[in-house]
């Protein structure tokens, strides 16, 4: 690693005026790409803001009707949450399939929605249900919330505190994982809230995250994996590499939407 400063403030008003006042510096949350990163000399922060003793950043709990998230919330605790599994039960079973118990333990949710890495399962899970992300300095829908590969709307100084995701009636996450690194190399979150439909797909747009509309359309006038029979996703806009070609990824969305529509009625 190269020589960095490290501060570890107790407020999120703290944390946010440390990150204004270093440029290029990073928040550190569970430090689970971060840390490797920065292990193999492909970045070199100036300055870390460790949010790990920021308190009210932790915890789940239900709303009215949204299910809130803090955003130093491990992924172990909300596979294993009783009020996730009550609430949004697809949600706990997407974060049961993050990396192994290691990362699972480390890893946040915050940490997971703002590096918005384009195969990370929670933007997936954020956009399909309608999340909103909420920060220091305001609430930003999901839908506007990812820009791109490893970019989102955050602003210098803004930090996210919480993610808030309305309850719905049918959801569930489909992935098929890299073997190794247990990412998504197709991941697919369904959900159905009345007669909204979202379908989300990471792992495979080469721009990151995003919304199948032409599943979506599908699936309003039945929400049945039948409903996806004989739809193909164009290889246009999907990511390819030496783990699957673009054409394998597009049909690998039909594949795990199907699955995910299967497990979501089943639940």
């Amino acid at each position: 690693m190269y020589a960095f400063s490290y501060h570890q403030p107790k407020t999120v008003r703290q944390a946010a005026s440390l990150l204004a006042k270093n440029e290029d510096g990073k928040i550190l949350a569970g430090g689970q790409t971060l840390l490797p990163t920065m292990k193999q000399r492909l970045a070199a922060p100036p300055a870390l803001i460790d949010l790990s003793k920021v308190e009210g950043l932790s915890g789940i709990e239900l709303k009215g009707r949204s299910l809130v998230i803090g955003a130093m919330t491990k992924h172990a605790h909300v596979a294993t949450s009783e009020i996730v599994r009550q609430a949004i039960p697809g949600l706990a079973d997407m974060a049961g399939l993050i990396g192994d118990p290691a990362v699972r333990n480390r890893g946040t949710i915050g940490g997971s929605v703002a590096n918005n890495d384009p195969a990370a399962d929670y933007p997936a899970a954020c956009l399909a249900l309608g999340a909103t992300i909420i920060t220091n300095m305001r609430k930003v829908p999901a839908d506007q919330f990812f820009t791109g590969l490893f970019e989102t709307a955050l602003e210098p100084g803004e930090v996210v505190v919480k993610v808030a995701f309305p309850i719905v009636s049918k959801a569930a996450y489909a992935k098929f994982r890299n073997p190794a690194s247990r990412y998504a190399m197709v991941g697919v979150f369904v959900a159905k809230r009345g007669s909204d439909i979202r379908v989300a797909v990471t792992g495979a747009g080469a721009n990151g995250v995003f919304r199948a509309t032409a599943l979506e359309e599908a699936l309003k006038k039945r929400f049945s994996p039948k409903s996806l029979d004989g739809i193909s996703m164009p290889a246009t806009g999907i990511n390819g590499d030496i783990h699957a070609s673009p054409e394998y990824r597009a049909h690998l969305i039909t594949v795990m939407a199907k699955r995910a529509v299967t497990a979501a009625i089943g639940k």
